[in-house]
């Protein structure tokens, strides 16, 4: 399953947005049916997970963490406990809590990111300027880019 593309949205008034087609599509086609929503760790946006791949993050961070230590206790629990459980009506609405417009500073005017395993959900005033500087992103990807390259000999 892969999301990809930046789509805009609007919510309505409750706070109702349509998850995209393209993306239903794909979730429909991975048989997934369930959806985890969470504030993003570092930025001020949501994540929309797949029940699938919000499996697959809590399992590889229960197996960093020590079940027996109350610091990785209290950073799982604060990971798995801010978390809405998320369904598409009919329609292939769902709803964004206020408390997390509010964390994300979302309103009526939304975007999709697809991040492709799971899909941001941005205000749409926050993503009118892009992410990183064009000169920056081409200096960063040719950094990471040669890193990978440079791990490997040529002959």
């Amino acid at each position: 399953m892969r999301f990809l593309g930046n789509i805009e949205a609007r919510a309505d008034a409750k706070g109702r947005v349509f998850l995209p087609a393209v993306f239903r599509k794909s979730l429909q086609v991975a048989g997934e049916e369930s959806l985890v929503l969470r504030k993003d760790v570092f930025q001020p946006c949501l994540v929309l997970y797949p029940e699938s791949v919000w499996n697959e993050q809590m399992q590889v961070l229960r197996s960093r963490l020590n079940r027996w230590n109350k610091e990785h206790q209290e950073i799982f629990r604060q990971f798995v406990s801010d978390v809405e459980l998320v369904a598409l009506d009919g329609n292939g609405r769902f709803l964004i809590s206020k408390r997390y417009q509010k964390m994300a500073e979302i309103g009526q005017n939304i975007k999709f990111i697809g991040m492709g395993d799971t899909i941001e959900i941005w205000s749409g005033e926050k993503t009118e300027k892009p992410f990183v500087d064009a000169d920056a992103f081409g200096r960063a990807i040719e950094e990471v880019m040669k890193e990978g390259i440079s791990s490997r000999t040529v002959e």
